[in-house]
Order: C-alpha cells, then sequence, then structure tokens
C-alpha cells in the first residue's frame, strides 16, 4: 500500500491544520473515504497532525 498516502489527502482537502486524529477521520468519512483509508488513517497514533506531509508519514509508518 505505498501510494495509500496521495489518495488519502483526495478525503482531507479544506481541513484546518493543525488537526487531531479524530478530526482526520470523520473529515475522511464526510469526503466518501473508502474502508481501506478509513482502516489506515484509523491506525495513525492518536495526536494533532500539522500539515498533509505530518499526516501522510504517519499512514507510511503505521503500515
Amino acid at each position: 500500500m505505498a501510494d495509500t498516502p496521495n489518495p488519502i489527502q483526495k478525503f482531507l482537502g479544506g481541513i484546518d491544520y493543525p488537526v487531531s486524529k479524530d478530526t482526520i477521520l470523520e473529515t475522511a468519512r464526510k469526503e466518501g473515504a473508502d474502508d481501506d483509508v478509513l482502516d489506515a488513517l484509523g491506525r495513525i497514533p492518536d495526536g494533532r497532525y500539522d500539515a498533509p506531509t505530518a499526516i501522510s508519514k504517519a499512514v507510511s509508518d503505521s503500515n
């Protein structure tokens, strides 16, 4: 799933940073993210993320 971070970002457009994991998941659900994306986001550590790259890194690190 090496290409996961890019598809994830399309479900997080317009999100205001910094953002919590809960808000990331809520936003992705509202934007129609599929189960694979939601599962990947669900595996990131709890915390606050200050940029899209931080979310992508957390997703990559959690695989």
